[in-house]
C-alpha cells in the first residue's frame, strides 16, 4: 500500500513538474515573439567602433570645456553612476537654462528609431553633435567655436588623429559627434531578463514571470517591444485619454507636431526604452511623475484604456524591475581629461 501511495505522489509530483516547466517554456516563447536580449554593444555601420574611438569618446562625453559656462558636458544631463540619467523633471543647462524635456538614459539608446522624445536626432552621433552647439544645453555659439575650443586642449590632437588617423585635419564636430557615438554604442545593461530570454528560465522568480505575463498579455509590448522593450516607434500619448488629465502636467506638450506640423502628430513621442526604468525616474517627456507604480497605471489607463488594478499594475513592476541591468564597469570609471595647455 505505502509503495503505490509512494507510486501515486511521484506521478502527481512529476505531472506538477512537467506543467510548470510547460508553462515557462510557453511564456518564454511568448516573450521570444517580440522581446529578444540585448546585443553585446549597438552598432553602426557609418560608425564602426573601435578602442581609440571609444577611449576618446568617454573623454568627450566628460568634457566640459566646451560649453560657455565650463559646467556642461554630456555626464551633466547623462551621469553614468546614476544610470545616465540626471534625476530632474527637466535638465538644467548652461548658466542655469531649462532643458525643455525631460533626459532619458543613454544606456541601450543607440539603437532606437530616432532620438530625443520627438526623434528630432536620427541617432546618438546626429544627437551629439547637435548638443554641443546648443544655446540651452552648451550655449555653445558655433560649431566653430567648439572646433577651436576643443584644438585649445593640446593633449586632445594626439587622441583625435589615434582614433581618425585617415584625417588630415581630425579635431573636427563631425570626428567629435562619432566619437561620443562610438562610447555611447558600448553603454549595454544587461539584467536577469536577458538571461531568462536566453532559456534560463530560473534567472527570473515566480512573481516575476507572472508580472511579465501581465505586461504582455495587457499589451503593454505592443509597444514596448525588441531587446530594448521600446524606442522603435512613435506612439500618440494619450490614445484613449488626454495624458494631461492624469499625469498632470503644467504644460501641454505636442510632440513631433512641433516638428512636422501635421495634426496626425500632435502628442507623439519616441516610445521610450524600458531597460533601467526603476533607476531612471521621473517619468515621462516633462518628468512630471515620479513613481513607477503610478506610470504604469497611467498608461494603462490612457494607451490602452484600461484601469489596472493594483495587484495588475504591481505585477508590471516588478517585472520591469527585471530589467535593471549592470552599468558596464569602464564606463563607471571617469576618464582623466587632457590639461589645457
Amino acid at each position: 500500500m505505502a509503495r503505490i501511495c509512494f507510486l501515486v505522489l511521484s506521478v502527481v509530483c512529476f505531472a506538477a513538474s512537467a506543467f510548470s516547466a510547460a508553462a515557462d517554456q510557453a511564456l518564454l516563447n511568448q516573450a521570444q515573439q517580440v522581446l529578444g536580449p540585448l546585443p553585446a554593444t549597438m552598432v553602426s555601420e557609418k560608425n564602426p567602433i573601435t578602442p581609440d574611438k571609444i577611449a576618446l569618446g568617454k573623454m568627450l562625453f566628460y568634457e566640459n570645456r566646451i560649453s560657455t559656462d565650463g559646467t556642461v558636458s554630456c555626464a551633466r544631463c547623462h551621469p553614468i553612476s546614476l544610470y545616465a540619467a540626471d534625476g530632474l523633471r527637466t535638465s538644467i543647462g548652461d548658466s542655469c537654462k531649462a532643458v525643455p524635456r525631460n533626459a532619458p538614459t543613454i544606456f541601450n539608446a543607440a539603437s532606437q528609431v530616432g532620438e530625443h522624445w520627438t526623434g528630432s536626432r536620427a541617432d546618438v552621433e546626429d544627437q551629439a553633435k547637435e548638443a554641443v552647439a546648443v544655446r540651452v544645453v552648451s550655449g555653445m555659439p558655433s560649431y566653430d567655436v567648439v572646433k577651436k575650443e576643443l584644438g585649445k586642449i593640446v593633449g586632445y590632437g594626439p587622441l583625435f588623429k589615434k582614433a581618425f588617423p585617415g584625417d588630415n585635419d581630425p579635431i573636427n564636430i563631425d570626428n567629435y559627434a562619432l566619437a561620443v557615438g562610438a562610447f555611447e554604442r558600448t553603454l549595454v545593461t544587461p539584467s536577469a531578463f536577458d538571461a531568462f530570454l536566453k532559456g534560463n528560465e530560473a534567472a527570473l522568480t515566480d512573481p516575476q514571470k507572472a508580472g511579465l505575463k501581465a505586461f504582455l498579455d495587457t499589451g503593454c509590448a505592443g509597444c514596448h517591444s525588441s531587446a530594448y522593450v521600446g524606442g522603435q516607434m512613435y506612439q500618440k500619448f494619450g490614445v484613449a485619454e488626454p495624458y494631461w488629465q492624469y499625469t498632470k502636467s503644467k504644460n501641454i506638450d505636442e510632440g513631433r507636431y512641433e516638428i512636422t506640423k501635421n495634426e496626425s502628430d500632435k502628442y507623439v513621442f519616441k516610445v521610450p526604452v524600458l531597460r533601467n526604468v526603476e533607476m531612471t525616474s521621473p517619468y515621462f517627456q516633462d518628468g512630471s511623475v515620479d513613481s513607477l507604480h503610478t506610470a504604469v497605471w497611467i498608461m494603462g489607463k490612457v494607451q490602452l484604456g484600461k484601469n489596472l488594478t493594483d495587484q495588475e499594475t504591481g505585477g508590471i513592476v516588478t517585472f520591469l524591475e527585471t530589467l535593471t541591468g549592470e552599468i558596464p564597469e569602464d564606463a563607471v570609471k571617469v576618464p582623466i581629461l587632457p590639461p589645457s595647455r
